[in-house]
């Protein structure tokens, strides 16, 4: 692991993978607004970081580049399979709810909001 000045791991590996020390924010989280060509300066201070901790991020990417990196396709391969495992259960569970009659109490707001909708496509066109 990466050392900061006092002499403690800068990178620590948690239950959630590669962190900086003293954060819950992980180096897979860094790597994706570095992909996105983000400067240093903007991601240390989305992430509410000090000058050292994002040195030490961006120092521990470089130095072990092959195993950080894939540990980030790791991350990115799990990601997409659980994006699309909700993407699949919604799309079941919004039609089902869409093959259910509205309940007569509410069928003056869904009258309303198809209006609204109507209008707003009738906008961008």
């Amino acid at each position: 692991m990466d050392m900061a000045s006092n002499g403690q791991a800068a990178i620590t590996r948690t239950e959630r993978g590669l962190t900086i020390a003293g954060t819950r924010t992980n180096l897979y989280d860094v790597m994706d607004l570095l992909k996105a060509q983000y400067p240093p300066k903007l991601i240390r201070d989305k992430f509410n970081l000090d000058d050292a901790q994002i040195n030490a991020a961006l120092s521990y990417i470089e130095s072990n580049h092959t195993q950080v990196e894939a540990e980030y396709q790791e991350v990115l391969q799990t990601r997409e399979e659980i994006r699309q495992y909700w993407d699949d259960r919604n799309r079941e569970h919004l039609a089902d709810l869409a093959s259910k009659p509205c309940k007569p109490d509410q069928e003056a707001l869904w009258a309303k909001l198809e209006g609204q909708k109507a209008q707003r496509v009738s906008v961008k066109a």
